[in-house]
């Protein structure tokens, strides 16, 4: 490939901000989803389909792998975009270690202070308070994970692996994308998964399965979605997800309803049981994929309801997310401290909901501000740099 044909490394990207409003929603339905027993939470879309918050980030962050650095693989710059991602998953990585030990420690001064040792067992840190030595080297290799945790590993898992992923998938994407099927059949066949702690265990979210969302994902995100260009303007494939979505949202409601659950037939039952989150059923990523197509058809990439005020806290949020996530997992125990020490009501349900997504609102324009700072240090360095100023001239 000659230089002509090279891309620029910092090319410029046209921001969608339905990634970014769609990542702000799922932050506040994993805030929600994460205080136990708040009636909030039903307004979520786990209580109304089969997927939930986890689809719309794997594939949200597949998405921009292939959107954001697939041009910069295919104009040259593969080691470049590798840095990036690497660092990235880095990121991550410290994230994650940062959140654990912070979260851990925010648990165990609970349980001394009201002496209840409910929440060490409800959040998986009963091991960590008693053997911390054992326990912080499984942390640091991501096989120990407290309630709440897992799903950073998983992200941290695909973006490193993203670079390869890219490289697939610009040589050869249909090809790419079978082997994805593939490894996904035999990861749900033979039960293929990493070890977690304590031994027995396994990842929550198996990355062998839920690779399959991230790189369908990427492969739209490297242009694959234009291949798909003619079914989302099918009438046909619109009217099959309304109907799945509807399907789902019945079989949702049986999970609360005996007499609604006597309706569905046992051989259905038998077809459809488990949805299983771990190892990413089929029927959730169906499920993911009727809205996602619903979304497409009927909600085009320049809506101006994107720009509208109302919809503005939630973009932000979403501009922001790795953050925003880690501070919610601390917002949600913290609810759901309020709510078990203090009152469990339907006011004070709705009380701590409210304040945690304004917590959030407060903490992504503080972000989103910093941003718009000049970094003067850098600017006085380079004027008072000579060298700086001789190469300028």
């Amino acid at each position: 490939m000659g230089n002509q044909d090279r891309v620029p490394f910092s090319h410029a990207v046209e921001r969608d901000l339905r990634l970014d409003l769609f990542r702000g929603m799922g932050l506040w339905m994993i805030f929600l989803d994460h205080i136990p027993h708040d009636i909030v939470a039903w307004l979520t879309l786990r209580n109304y389909g089969f997927s939930d918050a986890a689809e719309f980030f794997v594939f949200i962050s597949g998405y921009l792998a292939g959107f954001i650095y697939g041009p910069i693989v295919r104009g040259g710059h593969f080691f470049a975009a590798t840095k990036r991602l690497v660092m990235r998953a880095w990121q991550m990585y410290v994230a994650h270690i940062m959140l654990f030990l912070l979260f851990t420690a925010q648990i165990a001064r609970t349980v001394r202070k009201f002496d209840n040792p409910m929440y060490e067992d409800e959040f998986n840190v009963h091991n960590f308070l008693q053997h911390p030595d054992v326990l912080i080297g499984q942390a640091l290799t991501l096989r120990y994970k407290p309630v709440d945790l897992d799903v950073l590993p998983l992200y941290i898992a695909l973006v490193a692996a993203s670079p390869l992923i890219l490289w697939c998938l610009l040589r050869r994407p249909n090809w790419t994308l079978l082997g994805s099927i593939l490894l996904y059949t035999g990861a749900r066949w033979f039960d293929w998964n990493l070890a977690s702690y304590p031994p027995g265990t396994h990842w929550y979210f198996n990355p062998f399965a839920w690779q399959l969302m991230f790189v369908f994902a990427a492969w739209c995100g490297v242009g694959g979605v234009l291949q798909l260009e003619f079914l989302i303007r099918s009438r046909v494939a619109l009217a099959v997800a309304f109907a799945w979505m509807a399907f789902a949202f019945l079989i949702v409601m049986t999970w609360h309803s005996a007499f609604l659950e006597s309706l569905v037939p046992k051989w259905m039952i038998k077809a459809i049981y488990p949805i299983d989150k771990t190892d990413l059923d089929m029927l959730r990523f169906t499920h993911f994929l009727a809205l996602a197509l619903v979304v497409a058809r009927y909600f085009p990439r320049k809506s101006e309801i994107l720009t509208s005020k109302w919809l503005r806290p939630m973009v932000l949020c979403g501009q922001h997310s790795l953050p925003l996530f880690c501070f919610g997992v601390f917002l949600s125990f913290g609810a759901h401290w309020i709510l078990v020490q203090y009152s469990h009501g339907i006011l004070m349900q709705l009380f701590v909901s409210l304040v945690g997504i304004g917590v959030m609102i407060g903490l992504a324009w503080l972000l989103e501000r910093a941003q718009e700072v000049p970094d003067l240090f850098v600017d006085v360095s380079k004027q008072a740099d000579p060298a700086i100023e001789t190469a300028k001239a």
